[in-house]
């Protein structure tokens, strides 16, 4: 990964932290049961050495050292599927995946409301298999948090990005082979992806001739200016005007997607830090959810094709 990358990987990895709980101690535990989690096929990280293990930290439950990517559904009531269906990215600034708040509580939430939800656990860069040792690696990450986000070029996504885009892409593609069985609409099918899982999201629209999402959502990601395809999907994004990373280097992403005229909704709370997924707290940013289901209802995403 380049430096660039490396430096707005790291100011990704507080997409697992509420506000004002950055000193938790990260505990290891068990490799918590998945029975539903579905092996994607797209092999191991190449080079990998450290096996996959999982931590609690701010009340959540994390992964790191994926090395072998998996989809695990959440499927709505039949009497409620509406056939929309979504990716869910969480965040970790490629080094972790905060599972738990950005991924399974994202997923029952869409599932609930009639959306078929899938989380993506995609392979991740790796880290010191020691904790104290990752600890350390992490610190030692965060003192370069400072630098401003680069653009998000789609070659250098396409790069940089290859195990997790491959993971993406399918994802995508299980979730069309299996469609009937999960009562899923081919054509209906968004991602949604939180700090690095929207950068994720960005770059499989951007660079994937396969994937093809329907809609997408950038929560609290990058919002640099990007070219925008012809048919870019709609675009859904939410971030905290305190955000120490994303909300103070300009909002090329959704001028870009306006100067296309492709669709785009943009919710800036007024506070909510980095991270605030599905975490409940005071700020408003915690309505993003409820935002984000509207704009699926606007969309026709919430109720069955007839």
């Amino acid at each position: 990964m380049t430096r660039a990358w490396a430096a707005l990987a790291a100011a990704a990895m507080l997409a697992a932290a509420p506000a004002g709980a950055q000193a938790d101690r990260m505990t290891p535990i068990a490799t918590p049961a998945s029975p539903g989690a579905i092996a994607l096929g797209t092999g191991a990280l190449p080079g990998a050495t450290v096996p996959e293990s999982w931590f609690r930290q701010y009340g959540s439950i994390f992964t790191r050292n994926v090395t072998e990517a998996t989809l695990t559904p959440f499927l709505p009531d039949p009497a409620r599927a509406s056939g929309a269906a979504v990716i869910v990215a969480p965040g970790g600034g490629f080094r972790t995946l905060s599972m738990e708040n950005e991924g399974y509580d994202v997923a029952r939430a869409l599932a609930a409301r009639g959306v078929a939800a899938f989380v993506l656990k995609y392979r991740l860069n790796q880290t010191p298999r020691e904790m104290p040792a990752f600890a350390e690696a992490m610190r030692a990450m965060f003192s370069g948090t400072a630098a401003r986000p680069p653009r998000p070029d789609p070659a250098t996504m396409a790069t940089q990005l290859a195990p997790q885009l491959a993971d993406a892409e399918a994802a995508f593609a299980l979730v069309r082979r299996r469609a009937a069985e999960w009562r899923v609409d081919p054509q209906r099918i968004g991602m949604i992806g939180f700090s690095a899982g929207a950068m994720l999201t960005l770059a499989t629209t951007l660079t994937s001739a396969e994937a093809k999402p329907a809609f997408i959502a950038d929560i609290y990601g990058p919002l640099a200016a990007v070219e925008v395809p012809a048919a870019a999907p709609p675009l859904f994004v939410a971030l905290a005007a305190d955000d120490p990373f994303f909300a103070n280097g300009g909002f090329g992403l959704i001028e870009r997607w306006r100067a296309a005229q492709r669709p785009v909704e943009f919710h800036l709370y007024e506070k909510g830090g980095h991270g605030f997924g599905m975490y409940p707290k005071t700020t408003t940013s915690t309505g993003w959810f409820d935002a984000f289901a509207r704009w699926l209802t606007m969309h026709g995403m919430m109720k069955a094709a007839g």
